[in-house]
């Protein structure tokens, strides 16, 4: 389903959960990868200081909306979360997606940019091939619950305890599927580049894309693509936290900088 027509407004703190109270510049988006939620990335709010306010995606099915049913069209999705950064975008923003989110986030902006509302300032693309270039090696979404955990395993980035608990996943395990078949079932549409910076940061030992591919986001913007290689595996960022959070807040305050009348 492609989307047409105008965006309902939408709360947009139902759809993008604050870390912190902060009165900052810009606002930072956040798309956590498969599962993902504000839990994850509690503390890269400290790290962007009073430059950005952390805003994180929360998804239904994940989350504080695990009770929820999981959404699994990825256009209805992007519609949605575009209306909810449109009621947030007061300020200058931009987005920053981990794995399937940077996929989402992608197509968030291109929503945004489809409807004419504003649109983020800059988008980072963490562990992710691009959009048009991306290969799916095996479709994993359907599998029986052993194989899909022994899936979620091979992949880290989840804790050990948690996938060891049955009740637990139980819950746990139809958000984390939904967000796996978004991926897996997305469809590439042709569509002119972003007119905005996109910056790809991956880890030098991720298994899950090939970085060749992730190079495919340069056909995605009208920009040159800046690259950053981090040691570390599909989940580098969680060993990075504060190194990446003080890079993007000094391009932040760089941008905020130039802006300024002299």
């Amino acid at each position: 389903m492609r989307d047409g027509g105008n965006v309902p407004e939408n709360a947009g703190d139902q759809w993008f959960s604050s870390a912190a109270a902060v009165t900052a510049p810009v606002r930072l988006f956040w798309f956590p990868h498969s599962g993902g939620n504000s839990a994850v990335i509690a503390g890269w709010q400290s790290g962007l200081g009073s430059t950005a306010e952390l805003r994180v995606a929360q998804l239904p099915g994940c989350g504080p909306r695990l009770i929820e049913q999981p959404v699994h069209d990825l256009d209805y999705l992007a519609a949605k979360l575009a209306a909810a950064v449109a009621a947030l975008a007061d300020r200058k923003f931009a987005f920053l997606g981990h794995s399937i989110g940077a996929l989402l986030a992608f197509e968030v902006a291109r929503t945004l940019r489809r409807r004419g509302l504003p649109q983020p300032e800059w988008l980072w693309a963490c562990a992710a091939e691009g959009p048009s270039t991306r290969r799916i090696r095996r479709k994993v979404a359907g599998l029986p619950t052993e194989e899909f955990i022994e899936v979620l395993v091979d992949l880290g980035g989840t804790d050990p305890e948690v996938l060891a608990e049955p009740e637990l996943m139980e819950l746990l395990l139809p958000g984390i599927r939904a967000n796996f078949g978004l991926y897996e079932g997305y469809v590439y549409h042709p569509e002119p580049p972003l007119e905005l910076p996109i910056r790809v940061l991956r880890g030098e030992a991720d298994h899950i894309i090939d970085g060749k591919l992730a190079a495919g986001w340069a056909l995605e913007t009208t920009r040159p693509l800046p690259e950053r290689v981090f040691s570390g595996d599909h989940f580098f960022l969680q060993q990075h936290e504060a190194e990446i959070a003080q890079l993007i807040a000094a391009e932040f305050a760089a941008d905020l900088s130039a802006c300024r009348p002299a």
